[in-house]
């Protein structure tokens, strides 16, 4: 205790020293554990979990994975079960790295609340305010472009209703572009992307419909802009180092190599080809272009501490990142009502809105059944998956490696663990 107090004193003089020092200790404090029955949760109900990921394993859907369970903010399950590689039989373990794609985003809108918390930007900001590209930004409507007629908002980046895509939205001028602008290329910078946005014409008026796309990497260039940081080093000084996610970043440093899973395609049915083997990973290398949308790797237990911290309030282990209210706003529905509920092409997710990083289940509907009202959450392309009941008190990741994107492990796990709660 004295020793912080300390550091926060000499943090006025001495700098990121000091704040290295401090989180030192966050770093090497593990998640407090429980017994199933001291949480209100049947250990025989968890043990059809073990049931289920064999199930996925010995089909060949998956090659193996990671389950991490709390209740109360304590860790009653996690458990690593199958091959984190196939080609090199080693088995997955609990502190296995994985690719995280879009698991990323909810920790870059974090970071830019943060800046939000700080004074330094406000969510209803014009984003051509730090951005000048966008200020004049174009909308692609009935193939023709017009001068957008709504301004972009810092919060439409972070709700996904900014009018970005991810290139194969089926507007054919946005999609043409995108191709031709070679957007996420990951030899360009964050700011060699900025560069490109005013050359990317819009899906739709910003703020009138919710369209998945590259809108958290230009928030992460946002933060950039803001903070005078590189979007790495923001997320290592401000979350990563403060809540001591110690294997989380933009790459696999050569010492960790040997905990980095090999990634898979899937043709669904059980057919498995490698498509990314860690010895040769790009990932093995910094990255030019930090993708605060999908460009983070990390672990069960370090993407538990973030998630610990969310449900908490803001707080984790002793350490605020944001405030209360700020995590409100992250955790409740923050599309126009006018908009309606999030949707990927023809699926429409009924009940499930978007805050500010994460999805939000504001009703039942057929889509996810097991879901509950309330449950916030996302999940990755390779196939990770995570959701909070705030209800409950209940956090589960799961972890894989399997592309393209699928359900199976989320859906097939969540009415056992829902199940597995007595009180």
């Amino acid at each position: 205790m004295i020793r912080s107090i300390l550091c926060m004193i000499a943090l006025l003089t001495i700098g990121d020293e000091c704040l290295q020092a401090q989180t030192a200790d966050v770093a090497t404090k593990k998640l407090p554990t429980a017994d199933a029955a001291d949480v209100g949760m049947s250990a025989d109900a968890l043990a059809k979990v073990d049931e289920a990921m064999q199930e996925s394993i010995d089909d060949n859907r998956i090659p193996g994975g990671v389950v991490m369970i709390a209740r109360h903010g304590k860790i009653v399950m996690h458990q690593a079960y199958g091959k984190m590689d196939l080609e090199a039989d080693k088995p997955m373990k609990p502190d296995t790295i994985v690719r995280i794609y879009s698991m990323s985003k909810a920790i870059t809108t974090a970071a830019a609340l943060m800046l939000y918390e700080d004074g330094k930007l406000d969510i209803n900001d014009p984003v051509s305010k730090y951005l000048p590209e966008l200020k004049n930004v174009q909308v692609a409507s009935d193939g023709e472009t017009h001068l957008a007629t709504q301004t972009m908002t810092i919060a439409d980046l972070m709700r996904h209703t900014a009018g970005y895509t991810y290139g194969r939205s089926g507007n054919l001028l946005h999609d043409e572009a995108f191709k031709e602008l070679d957007m996420l290329q990951r030899d360009d910078s964050l700011e060699t992307m900025q560069t490109k946005l005013a050359k990317l014409p819009l899906v739709f008026e910003p703020g009138t419909d919710w369209q998945y796309g590259i809108s958290i990497d230009v928030l992460g260039r946002v933060v950039e802009v803001v903070s005078g940081d590189s979007l790495g080093d923001f997320l290592r000084k401000r979350i990563f180092d403060p809540l001591g996610m110690k294997d989380t970043g933009f790459f696999v440093p050569a010492d960790k190599v040997n905990r980095f899973a090999a990634n898979y395609n899937t043709d669904g049915k059980g057919e498995l080809t490698l498509g990314d083997a860690p010895a040769e990973s790009p990932y093995l290398k910094a990255p030019a272009f930090e993708s605060g949308g999908g460009g983070l790797v990390s672990t069960a237990e370090d993407y538990m501490h973030f998630l610990l911290m969310i449900a908490g309030g803001g707080e984790f282990d002793g350490t605020r990142l944001l405030k209360p209210e700020t995590v409100a706003m992250m955790t409740t529905n923050q599309v126009p009502e006018s908009v309606g509920w999030i949707k990927f092409g023809k699926e429409v997710r009924g009940g499930v809105g978007f805050g500010f990083g994460f999805s939000v289940r504001e009703s039942m509907s057929d889509w996810d059944p097991d879901g509950r009202v309330g449950e916030y959450g996302w999940g990755g392309a390779a196939s990770t998956h995570y959701w909070v009941s705030p209800k409950d008190e209940l956090v589960v990741i799961t972890l894989e490696q399997i592309m393209p994107y699928q359900w199976l492990t989320e859906f097939k796990l969540k009415g056992l663990i829902y199940d597995a709660i007595l009180k």
